[in-house]
């Protein structure tokens, strides 16, 4: 299977030069998702629901690829502030609670830009491979 770049369109993939996910063979790596709707390119104030848009795109991007959330083995959380953690991670257990991959979460002195406060990555091995 050939290696297969997505993206969400955002103007800042091309800038920067990396794509929001790679499908190699049986593996998707999704890249940071920061909580940016990619059609309005507005983003939530709060963490939660900054949490509950990189899902969403997290999402997307995985069925896309032919993928689904259940896929998923790893999860790398970053969050600049220690009291959203319980807030974030609540979201975290929303989406998944029942997959429960390897997971990981790091306070961060900051992300790109001042209004993002939580990006996730993931990666998803395709089931039965």
């Amino acid at each position: 299977m050939a290696r297969r770049l997505l993206s969400t369109g955002s103007p800042f993939e091309r800038q920067a030069g990396y794509s929001r996910a790679v499908v190699d063979g049986n593996f998707c790596f999704v890249a940071g998702t920061t909580g940016y709707d990619y059609v309005t390119m507005k983003i939530p104030v709060g963490a939660a629901d900054q949490a509950r848009n990189a899902f969403g795109t997290i999402a997307n991007v995985l069925g896309e690829a032919g993928f689904t959330l259940t896929d998923i083995v790893r999860a790398n959380y970053y969050i600049i502030d220690r009291s959203d953690a319980d807030a974030v991670l609540a979201v975290c257990g929303e989406y998944l609670g029942n997959i429960r991959p390897a997971g990981t979460i790091v306070i961060v002195a900051g992300l790109l830009q001042p209004e993002m406060k939580v990006e996730i990555e993931v990666t998803a091995k395709r089931r039965g491979s």
